[in-house]
């Protein structure tokens, strides 16, 4: 006998497929991934914010209405797609790198390793 899912089990499994797919969709638009239909590394901040502004208007629509569970992963997910966010933001503000200032590990002579 096959054990089917409840509605409520159901609605949980999609709810938290929904959130990885903006989770997902937010990656690949900070070019953390590759875009799976390029297969290239592409970036669009723009589109990456509209990612994260999906997820915290679906952590605030659904307050008090998720199962503990479900609470703690949007808000995981939720973090980790700002942290990310933060660092690629930081990563423009960033001068780039002249030769002179390449870490000391790379004039090391650590070959081979």
């Amino acid at each position: 006998m096959t054990d089917t899912p409840n509605k409520e089990q159901l609605h949980g499994a999609l709810f938290m497929n929904l959130v990885l797919s903006f989770h997902s969709s937010a990656m690949t638009q900070m070019g953390k991934t590759k875009n799976p239909l390029t297969d290239k590394i592409e970036r669009d901040m723009e589109q990456a914010r509209m990612s994260i502004d999906m997820l915290d208007m679906l952590e605030n629509k659904t307050a008090n209405n998720l199962t503990h569970d479900e609470s703690e992963f949007l808000a995981r997910i939720i973090n980790e797609v700002k942290l990310n966010f933060v660092d690629e933001v930081n990563k423009e503000q960033s001068p780039p790198k002249s030769e002179g200032e390449k870490s000391a590990g790379d004039e090391t002579g650590k070959e081979g390793k």
